[in-house]
């Protein structure tokens, strides 16, 4: 029988010397093994694991809630998320009433290279928004993704060195294992027909693509953030209002984004 991964958290409710050893101890005498261990937030420990008996998890589960020195969260089939938070020692904000929503600060930017780099590895239609002000990231770290997923990126329009609008493409830049980059300002506001008809045609074809500024991108065409599978908020420090009245106003510091 293959082996099958798990995650396992738990919160530490009395942090004694040697508790980790005891629940080593336990999986190993159960058959398990411990793939990836992490501490995920203050006084939790995540885990992967893995074991060929299902049996096995539940009575690991069984046991570890009899435990008083512990409370058993989570302990199931491992989530990107759960990945993220194992191997960063911290997990991605994500918005409880809005599922699709995730939020990052400055001091994040490996975290968030990381999960969209996870993202872009995957087949199919994808359509991501990433909102922020100016010079915090958006535009490196979406090429970064892309380096990590080894995945070939193209602006169709931009600013990260100087504005890019782009009214066609060459054939290999035509691909469902590319990254598509759209600056949802520059795109919608400043562009020609020509250029808003690529546009069209890219977000029809079957890959990922990528919105900054997605807000600016809904308001100006007939798409709506229903149309968005992930809207990632980049921030330089927490609390930091993401607003658009530079845009608004006719002048534009979105202008070096």
């Amino acid at each position: 029988m293959e082996e099958k991964e798990w995650y396992l958290e738990y919160q530490i409710n009395k942090n004694r010397p040697g508790l980790l050893g005891e629940i080593a101890s336990l999986l190993g005498m159960l058959r398990i093994n411990i793939v990836t261990i992490n501490g995920v937030e203050h006084m939790r420990r995540g885990m992967l694991i893995k074991s060929q008996d299902d049996e096995a998890i539940m009575r690991l589960k069984y046991i570890l809630e009899s435990m008083d020195v512990i409370s058993l969260r989570k302990i199931r089939e491992p989530k990107l998320r759960d990945r993220l938070a194992v191997r960063h020692g911290r997990y991605i904000e994500r918005d409880e009433d809005e599922k699709k929503l995730f939020r990052f600060v400055r001091d994040e930017l490996g975290l968030l290279v990381d999960f969209m780099a996870e993202l872009f590895k995957k087949e199919g239609h994808r359509l991501i928004g990433i909102r922020g002000m100016p010079r915090v990231g958006k535009t490196e770290s979406i090429v970064a993704a892309s380096v990590c997923a080894s995945k070939r990126w193209s602006f169709l329009s931009s600013t990260l060195l100087r504005q890019t609008i782009r009214s066609q493409l060459a054939d290999d830049e035509l691909s469902e294992d590319h990254i598509y980059i759209i600056d949802g300002i520059v795109s919608t506001m400043r562009a020609s027909e020509r250029h808003q008809m690529l546009v069209g045609e890219i977000m029809r074809l079957p890959a990922t693509k990528v919105v900054e500024h997605p807000d600016i991108f809904v308001r100006e065409t007939e798409y709506s953030l229903d149309d968005f599978d992930y809207i990632i908020e980049l921030r330089s420090e927490e609390g930091e209002k993401i607003t658009y009245e530079a845009v608004d106003s006719g002048f534009s510091s979105f202008d070096i984004s």
